[in-house]
């Protein structure tokens, strides 16, 4: 039997929770410890403890080389990334991790440090950037291309041939339709549907989608 590499989680909340139950069920990684902010460390998320803070990354990095970004992504990419940036200075390996209850084509290209949640759908000839999150039951069809540091929520529907800049928040059971573009930093509310490109960063919401 393989010996499992070790990994460090940065981010002790709801969406580490969900990243724990894939990286066991993916079975590649074994979870040593999660960075919080100071005030939790000694705690335990589903078993876990929380053994630093960010002033702890430095340190963990002499002794691990693998890492996975487990903090959330709502209104704004500006941790997610930040936090990638200095994994990446530190020369850090950020892997992909695939829940095994995903579809990812092997046609497709997922950058580093990106998490694809259960039950989503990767199809033929996309490419996700790096430190994106794919949410549980969320779809990416074919030719879709999508930046770093995005989020696509639970049950978004992205359509074929979909383009999507970096820093972009697609909300949940909302549908982009096929070959629209967003620039960066987009955010797109809940149950909204994308007819049109977006070229403007802000909220957008409705159908079809307008901004606030």
């Amino acid at each position: 039997m393989y010996k499992k590499e070790p990994i460090i989680l940065i981010g002790g909340g709801g969406h580490c929770k969900s990243c724990i139950d894939v990286l066991e069920q993916e079975g590649r990684f074994q979870i040593v410890g999660i960075i919080d902010v100071k005030e939790n460390i000694g705690k335990k998320v589903l078993g876990y403890e929380i053994i630093g803070d960010d002033d702890s990354l430095e340190t963990l990095a002499y002794k691990y080389d693998h890492f996975l970004i487990t903090v959330g992504q709502l209104k704004t990419a500006k941790l997610r990334w930040r936090l990638f940036d200095k994994l990446k200075k530190l020369g850090k390996k950020l892997p992909v991790i695939i829940a095994p209850t995903a579809h990812v084509s092997k046609h497709a290209r997922i950058g580093e440090g990106t998490i694809i949640m259960h039950f989503a759908t990767v199809n033929a000839a996309v490419k996700l950037g790096v430190n994106c999150i794919v949410n549980t039951k969320a779809l990416v069809e074919h030719d879709a291309i999508v930046g770093d540091h995005n989020h696509i929520s639970t049950a978004a529907v992205l359509n074929g041939a979909v383009q999507v800049g970096d820093a972009c928040t697609i909300g949940s059971n909302s549908t982009l339709i096929q070959s629209v573009k967003l620039k960066n930093n987009i955010l797109i509310g809940s149950g909204a549907v994308v007819l049109s490109d977006l070229s403007e960063a802000g909220v957008y919401v409705g159908t079809p989608a307008k901004k606030l």
